[in-house]
């Protein structure tokens, strides 16, 4: 990466953001305005328009019309790629443009940035570009004179709210899916990182989409999302973020037309290290970046450290160096290995865990406090608290910063009975040269991804889901279409 790029990017103002309705930049109906505040220095970076639940409606009416007209769900399969593939190669050409404008919103370090965001983005519309040209229908197994068959059709009219830590990431993994089938989509951003995604989404019609099969509506989540959520002509709503939101999501549906409801919630992804793993400064190092990189706001980190007891001490010292060894600061400098927590709301939640973590007998190792307070910025240390007991308020809540605690197991059953112990079903993680153990706790761990020997970095090949109160379908992978389409059956009688 070239620093000089990245400080001419961070030196351009940035632009006011409206919504994109129907293919146009439209103003809040009633003319209200958000600032987005940057957590790299807590200035006002820019304004977004501040949605009403008309505008929501308008741009739901806009992509119902857009379905209903057939201008994008009646282009043939070869034509839809065409563009989605255009709009992938905006993507990449703008890529630091992108990546810039994503930090000085949200605080990733660029260097996680420019690759999960733009870069992952890219990829994941290009992997749906190329796959929707090669899904095919199903001729049933029928008496020789019935002719059954099951098509594939898109479902109508998609929401979709995205959440902060990687809007670009995450709006791909709705947005590639849905629009490859056919959909029109409305995308619903954070209030707290909404730029880079609006952008991308004015890039989308660059490349091509026909007006109104993308809408992007900005505003809070009680007035904007309260509005996609009873929507009568919402048909499949996509949401990644909090348990909460999640539940108020579902009952939204049921007060309103059914719609299907697909959530990506929260984990306390453990992470299991036991006395035989193969390296156990590696191990050490993944653990450490598994929690702390993004300053720990990633849904499958590694929030839950839990070591056999006959290394515990030796490990946790090597964590500790690990974490210790990382720069957190300004995200904007290219040797920065954490950068800033997405608002002051989050830093302030992140510290009341630890104070929480310690009043119930929690040891804090390193970290455990802002930082880098003087300059505005929302920054924490990375934090290790040890002696974190299964039942304790670390163990069993989503803290989404960069606090890692750590419990040690005497046995393999016990190992999996903490993993378990969880409303929480996202990812995980074993560390072990044990092959039998491996694949023991590959079924034993009740969570969506499980890692052996390594933590994250699966690709847009495999699904990513949750089980229990992680939520439910999948993002990632040809199953994420599943989501987007409804199964037809068709009954000859020839």
């Amino acid at each position: 990466m070239d620093q000089s790029k990245i400080n001419a990017l961070r030196a351009q103002t940035v632009a006011a953001f409206d919504h994109l309705i129907d293919g146009k930049h439209v103003a809040a109906s009633d003319g209200g305005r958000m600032n987005i505040v940057s957590p790299i220095d807590g200035t006002v970076l820019t304004t977004t328009a501040a949605g009403t639940k008309a505008d929501m409606e308008a741009a739901i009416a806009s992509a119902r019309a857009a379905f209903e007209d057939g201008r994008w769900a009646g282009q043939p399969p070869a034509a839809r790629k065409k563009v989605l593939l255009k709009w992938a190669d905006l993507i990449e050409a703008n890529a630091l443009e992108l990546a810039v404008l994503g930090v000085r919103d949200n605080g990733t370090e660029i260097g996680m940035a420019l690759k999960a965001e733009p870069g992952s983005a890219a990829g994941t519309i290009r992997y749906y570009a190329e796959a929707l040209d090669k899904l095919y229908g199903e001729i049933a197994a029928t008496p020789s004179d019935i002719l059954g068959m099951i098509h594939k059709e898109p479902v109508g009219v998609v929401g979709a709210i995205i959440p902060w830590n990687f809007p670009m990431m995450i709006g791909a993994w709705k947005l590639g899916p849905a629009l490859a089938m056919g959909n029109s989509v409305v995308l619903k951003p954070s209030e707290t990182a909404s730029l880079s995604l609006m952008r991308m989404a004015e890039l989308a019609h660059e490349a091509g989409l026909p007006p109104g099969v993308l809408n992007a509506v900005t505003g809070e989540g009680r007035v904007v999302g309260e509005a996609m959520g009873l929507s009568m002509d919402v048909d499949v709503l996509a949401f990644t973020g909090s348990g909460t939101t999640g539940r108020r999501l579902m009952e939204y549906a049921a007060r309103s037309n059914m719609k299907r409801v697909y959530l990506e919630l929260g984990g306390k992804s453990p992470n299991i290290v036991f006395a035989d793993a193969p390296n156990l400064d590696e191990a050490a190092k993944v653990a450490a970046g598994g929690i702390f990189r993004n300053s720990g706001q990633v849904c499958v980190a590694g929030s839950r450290l839990l070591v056999e007891a006959s290394i515990h001490d030796e490990f946790v010292a090597a964590v500790a160096k690990a974490s210790e060894a990382m720069r957190v600061g300004d995200p904007l400098k290219v040797d920065t290995h954490i950068g800033a927590v997405n608002s002051d709301v989050q830093l302030r939640a992140n510290l009341g865990f630890v104070d929480t973590a310690v009043s119930e007998g929690g040891q804090v190792i390193t970290g455990g406090g802002r930082i880098l307070e003087e300059t505005g910025g929302y920054y924490m240390a990375p934090t290790l608290v040890t002696g974190v007991t299964r039942d304790a308020t670390l163990s069993q809540k989503e803290v989404f910063g960069p606090v890692l605690g750590v419990t040690q197991f005497e046995t393999e059953e016990e190992a999996v009975s903490l993993a378990n112990s969880t409303v929480y079903g996202l990812a995980g993680a074993a560390w072990t040269s044990n092959l039998s153990r491996a694949h023991k706790m590959v079924r034993a761990v009740r969570t969506g991804v499980m890692h052996i020997n390594t933590y994250g970095g699966a690709d847009g090949t495999v699904p990513l889901g949750g089980v229990g109160q992680s939520g439910n379908g999948s993002d990632k992978s040809l199953h994420a279409i599943e989501k987007y389409v409804n199964l037809k059956t068709v009954w000859i009688k020839l």
